[in-house]
């Protein structure tokens, strides 16, 4: 009787003209439902104006807007955009700022507020360098370096860079080519003609510098010093492994169509790159060499599991360098360094003269290098500055466990920890003055994102803006005014200003939510933590339903991404499950959403805790979180189900199929079913790879553990998936078929990709969802 009573209030939710109850194909809907919130925020160049994106009226995409000070509501911009560049670093020392947009060169006269173009170009401009002479700049176009003195407007090319050899311009002799000279007096004066042409050419060309040809490489990281001296590159060497195909079967033909997409994690992936420096005065190019980097040839702990690993001879391990950054008056270039093994990260000084380079800091991990302000992926770059000093360097590390801000010496080598605790530093922006650093970090709860004024002499951190919530901030070019992109755990992102001064009060600019949202009271989720089985402290978002509605009845939803957090007191990027769960809790049930570990937001020992084991302490973290749904909120321990979307569903399927029994069915989204078939960057930061590390693979990946497929599964997968492909759910609904397994369904998505876009998908997919708990998790009387 009482399932029919409840399957009869969803019919009169779904029938229902929209008031104070929660319709699910309404809140699908997404920000359309809620309200586009604004993004992109900044300021113009003359602190006067703010920018940003939005789409206050459910248009087809954002357009830009702006406000400034005693205007009553922001308006659409319908100005030329080419004048408002979107971002901006405004250095103090000059009055003239240049930056390139669309292509284009532009000059901002800092005294007369004007805008003007240098240089119009269909070859685009980009990389602008100042120099430490007050009237010269360089960019990039073409490939090259370009030295614009922007007084008299006399331009000259410093690097002369051509891909290819320099021997295919030189046509091979053949037995043909021989007689034909040797026969034909006209092909001997048209040879003759050719040459005397080309000698003159190259007189004309004698102000260039010389032709560096570069073969089977890419070209790329082109930087430039600030003395105009010296330009550095990256000569990179990309395998050819192969891709995948997404197949996709809605299209405007009726033909099927086949897209490239990623490859799979292997070692076979791994890159060579080459750090060059082109010396302008001598016209020569150097390689760099970074063998002597502490730890380049040592290999990571896991190898000592494998027989045919432990002894292999000792190699120099693949890197990836970045381009350096510069003192700006031009005498210290330094730069990271990131091993594609992703255990190791250096800090070098180079030395553009003598061709060489001096270690000034080694990270080392042995799960992999990351964190926030931390480069995650080879191919990423940290947070890395030089203060106004020219000789200290800044940067973020996780040397004490969570990612702080550090300062280093260039001269006496002294290394110092500005920040600590057990808290992170989000964001890092030093001061125009150099003497201070603007952060945001999350010192007052894991779930916080606060905004600080750090004193670099004294080390005090002044609170600005520290109330529960997330605070996005830009400051003004004079930084006298904040503007903050601001949410709540129940409030959506918004625009607000307020003064650069401690515990400011912030003055709201736009009012985003629509009032279909505005009608719901809608929760705010409390954060409890409790202790894990190894005694972690574990946090979760705990949605509750009012006592007289209750069924004690329990979900748990997994969100994905791995490292990312969502038990927090902020607007969640899960909008449409956090509008579910608070549906979910109106009808009787409980919701338990944790921040398992590999989570963001808690220092390295919780982010590096899945290492190897996918499934492993991640699963055991949601086990922890049932027995506290069961001991201390009364929760029947046999109706609990959980679900959860990419590594969420991966989480649900490994629960079901590791721990039969604990959850009474889970609905799995576009999941990951072996690791094997996953992407390069993320798969290998956390598995290794497959070649070296088969053990991390096959106990991480649940394809290897469908024989133990006892509870209610449903699978959901969108089929133009190119993040977790189609072709993972197909290979494990195969294992269940020839296993004899009968208690899972599949709902495919036809043009849907990791990302759900059309409402209607939503609906289905969440109504499915909705009835599975239903069906499986409600008391029948």
């Amino acid at each position: 009787m009482r399932l029919f009573i409840i399957l009869m209030g969803l019919l009169t939710l779904v029938n229902h003209s929209y008031s104070q109850e929660l319709v699910l194909s309404e809140i699908m809907k997404g920000d359309e439902f809620i309200g586009h919130q604004p993004e992109n925020p900044r300021w113009s160049l003359d602190g006067t104006t703010v920018y940003f994106d939005w789409n206050p009226n459910n248009e087809v995409g954002n357009s830009t807007f702006f406000w400034k000070k005693g205007m009553k509501n922001p308006e659409k911009l319908t100005q030329n955009l080419d004048l408002y560049p979107l971002s901006f670093d405004f250095p103090n020392e000059f009055d003239e700022l240049f930056y390139s947009q669309n292509g284009n060169l532009y000059k901002y006269d800092k005294k007369i507020k004007k805008h003007q173009i240098v240089i119009a170009s269909s070859n685009r401009i980009s990389n602008i360098v100042r120099s430490v002479q007050p009237h010269i700049l360089y960019f990039q176009q073409n490939q090259n370096i370009y030295r614009l003195n922007w007084k008299d407007f006399s331009l000259v090319q410093l690097t002369h860079f051509k891909s290819g050899k320099e021997s295919d311009l030189k046509k091979a002799d053949n037995f043909l080519t021989n007689q034909q000279k040797e026969l034909f007096q006209y092909l001997r004066d048209q040879e003759t003609s050719k040459e005397w042409y080309k000698a003159q050419s190259e007189l004309n060309k004698s102000q260039l510098p010389k032709v560096f040809y570069y073969d089977k490489s890419s070209l790329e990281q082109i930087s430039t010093a600030p003395n105009g001296k010296f330009v550095t590159f990256r000569l990179s060497e990309y395998a050819t492994t192969p891709s995948t195909k997404v197949e996709q079967h809605i299209t405007v033909d009726g033909y099927t169509q086949s897209l490239s997409a990623r490859a799979k994690v292997s070692t076979a992936n791994f890159s060579k790159h080459r750090l060059a420096i082109y010396a302008v005065e001598k016209d020569t190019v150097y390689y760099v060499s970074f063998s002597n980097l502490t730890g380049i040839s040592k290999f990571p702990k896991y190898y000592e599991e494998y027989d045919h690993l432990k002894e292999t001879e000792a190699t120099e391990k693949a890197i990836v360098m970045q381009a350096p950054i510069f003192s700006s008056d031009g005498k210290w270039a330094v730069l990271e360094i990131r091993s594609q093994d992703n255990k190791d990260r250096w800090i070098v000084q180079l030395d553009l003269q003598a061709n060489k380079v001096h270690e000034l800091d080694h990270q080392h991990d042995e799960a992999w290098i990351d964190g926030p302000g931390i480069p995650g992926y080879a191919f990423a770059r940290g947070v890395m500055g030089f203060l106004k000093d020219n000789e200290t360097l800044y940067f973020q590390s996780e040397e004490s466990g969570f990612s702080h801000l550090y300062l280093l010496n260039l001269k006496t080598k002294q290394k110092t920890q500005l920040t600590q605790g057990n808290w992170e530093v989000r964001n890092v922006k030093l001061s125009r003055d150099g003497k201070s650093f603007y952060l945001t970090t999350n010192t007052t709860h894991p779930g916080n994102r606060g905004f600080y004024k750090l004193d670099i002499s004294s080390q005090k951190m002044i609170p600005i803006l520290t109330q529960n919530g997330a605070h996005e901030v830009e400051l003004s070019p004079d930084e006298k005014t904040l503007l903050v992109r601001y949410s709540y755990k129940n409030k959506p992102w918004e625009l607000y200003i307020a003064e650069n001064k401690p515990n400011t009060t912030l003055q709201q600019i736009t009012f985003s939510t629509t009032e279909n949202f505005k009608r719901y009271a809608w929760k705010e989720p409390e954060v409890v933590t409790f202790k894990a089985q190894d005694g972690t402290t574990i946090y979760a978002r705990l949605y509750e339903p009012h006592p007289d509605k209750k069924n004690n009845a329990a979900i748990l939803f997994v969100h994905g991404a791995g490292y990312l957090q969502n038990a927090h007191n902020f607007w969640s990027s899960y909008h449409r499950e956090y509008m579910f769960h608070n549906l979910l809790t109106d009808l009787g049930y409980t919701v338990l959403d944790i921040d398992y570990r590999g989570s963001d937001g808690y220092g390295r020992n919780v982010r590096t805790g899945i290492y190897r084991h996918m499934g492993g302490l991640d699963l055991s973290d949601h086990l922890d979180g049932k027995q506290f749904l069961t001991t201390q909120k009364g929760i029947d321990s046999n109706r609990i189900g959980i679900y959860g979307g990419s590594y969420g569903g991966f989480i649900t399927l490994m629960a079901l199929l590791t721990k039969p029994g604990e959850f009474k069915s889970g609905a799995a989204l576009r999941s990951v079913t072996d690791w094997a078939h996953y992407n390069h960057g993320y798969t290998g930061n956390i598995l290794n790879f497959p070649e070296t590390d088969p053990i991390a693979f096959k106990r991480s990946s649940p394809i290897y553990f469908a024989e133990n497929l006892k509870d209610k599964l449903l699978m959901l997968h969108g089929m133009v998936d190119d993040n977790v492909q189609f072709q993972d759910v197909v290979r494990l609904s195969q294992r269940f078929i020839e296993l004899g397994k009968n208690n899972w369904d599949l709902a495919v998505y036809p043009v849907e990709a990791h990302g759900f876009k059309e409402a209607y998908s939503w609906v289905d997919e969440y109504t499915r969802i909705l009835n599975l708990f239903n069906e499986t998790l409600v008391k029948k009387d």
